[in-house]
């Protein structure tokens, strides 16, 4: 496995247009009030197109990416978490939401100024942790707020009851986001704002899908900068474009032989959340060859799948390009809910068997030699029923490795722990470290 095999690579030409846009968003958050405009704040698996409907100047600050953002910066996290933990709030607790809930105590923003304060709350409710932290941010902010739940059980068992659940939530949803606010809901914003989302979210999917050809276009550090835009404002136009541009780049570089990592060899998939203080790991497995395609997190996080004719995994189709209507507000509504439902992300919340399931057909269609879990400390929610996964994967024949750590947490992270766990898994894949 260590002959070699050299590919062509290059930079992305939309790198700096990704960059751009994640900044832009920040500030824009910032600077919303100034202009007249609303604030609103929930996690990156909140429904923004809801919120979308009430005007062009509406911007959330999406708790995750920011917080990972934050995460990056080692002095300021532990600042925040400090200040998270001298409030009352265990060190166990999601690293997220223990950066996000410190900065807002400390009243300092990552990119500058005072932690800027939401008009309202908008948040699902998924993962354990999803409520309950923005029910602290509403006590602390003084701002209204507004939950639905969304753990209606696996899509695959879904049915009209459950749908109904879901989709009378987000009609309650819109009454509180007027009474709250004070603005009417402008339905023909929020059906734009829909097709965005399902364009954005479909979109990335296909990129994602690009991936399984030999040498990978994309590596999997790298998508972590992209995938980033949708958990920001996947219901946005400018999101949704940008994936549009992406996907045809990334076509291109799968048509000229154009890889990721030139030296590929090998064929990783990760997990979860990555240490976001340590992505130098996912450079240290290219000294081996080996790349990181992606993984069940980095594709469905934001990414919304299905079954193709040919029996590959792919974006969903668009409901308009099928031919089902969309024209009132409870059509909408409901396609809107069964788009997210569908999520596969949120399948394993109810069976851990049912991310094995995908995490194996990754390794099928992605050509996948070995699989690398992250034990995230960090996360209670993605983390569920991790140790089934590994079983499930081992029990199939593929090799897998684990290692411990926090996604926002640098403390819980050993580097050189890892790295070594890291050397006796390639060892195990016939892979040797290549010089410099």
């Amino acid at each position: 496995m260590n002959a070699p095999n050299k590919y062509p690579t290059e930079s992305l030409k939309l790198w700096g247009k990704a960059k751009q846009l994640r900044e832009q968003y920040y500030k824009n958050y910032a600077a919303a009030k100034d202009n007249g405009g609303l604030r609103w704040s929930g996690s990156a698996w909140a429904l923004d197109a809801l919120p979308a409907g009430l005007g062009d100047d509406v911007y959330s600050l999406t708790g995750e990416p920011y917080a990972a953002a934050v995460a990056h910066d080692k002095k300021f996290a532990k600042e925040c978490m400090d200040a998270a933990e001298s409030v009352g709030f265990a060190r166990d607790l999601c690293s997220y939401m223990r950066i996000y809930w410190g900065g807002m105590h400390l009243d300092k923003y990552l990119y500058g100024g005072k932690f800027p304060k939401p008009d309202f709350i908008f948040q699902t409710q998924i993962c354990c942790s999803h409520s309950k932290w923005y029910q602290h941010v509403a006590k602390e902010e003084k701002v209204p707020q507004f939950y639905v739940d969304v753990g209606v059980g696996p899509y695959k068992d879904m049915n009209a009851a459950r749908l109904d659940y879901v989709t009378n939530q987000l009609h309650d949803g819109i009454e509180f986001l007027e009474k709250s606010t004070g603005r009417k809901f402008d339905d023909e914003k929020f059906l734009k704002a829909v097709k965005n989302e399902m364009r954005s979210t479909s979109r990335w999917a296909d990129i994602c899908a690009l991936n399984k050809v030999k040498p990978a276009p994309l590596d999997e550090k790298t998508m972590y900068s992209l995938y980033v835009l949708a958990t920001l404002s996947k219901s946005s136009q400018w999101c949704a474009d940008f994936y549009d541009e992406l996907y045809e780049e990334v076509k291109d570089r799968v048509a000229r032989g154009i890889a990721a990592v030139p030296n590929e060899k090998c064929r990783m998939m990760s997990d979860t959340q990555p240490p976001w203080s340590f992505l130098k790991i996912f450079r240290y497995l290219e000294t081996y060859g080996a790349v990181s395609i992606g993984s069940l997190y980095t594709f469905a996080l934001e990414g919304i799948w299905e079954d193709k004719p040919d029996g590959s995994w792919g974006g969903r189709s668009l409901p308009w390009e099928k031919g089902i209507e969309m024209n009132t507000r409870d059509q909408i509504l409901r396609l809107y809910a069964d788009w997210n439902l569908s999520k596969p992300q949120w399948q394993h919340f109810f069976d851990p068997r049912l991310k094995t399931e995908m995490m194996l057909r990754i390794v099928k269609e992605w050509q996948v030699d070995g699989v690398m879990l992250h034990l995230n400390r960090g996360c209670e929610g993605l983390s569920l029923g991790i140790m089934e996964n590994r079983g499930g994967i081992a029990k199939a024949g593929v090799p897998i490795m684990t290692f411990e750590g926090n996604m926002g947490d640098e403390r819980e992270f050993d580097e050189v722990r890892t790295q070594a766990r890291v050397d006796a898994f390639m060892e195990q894949l016939g892979l040797r470290r290549q010089a410099a």
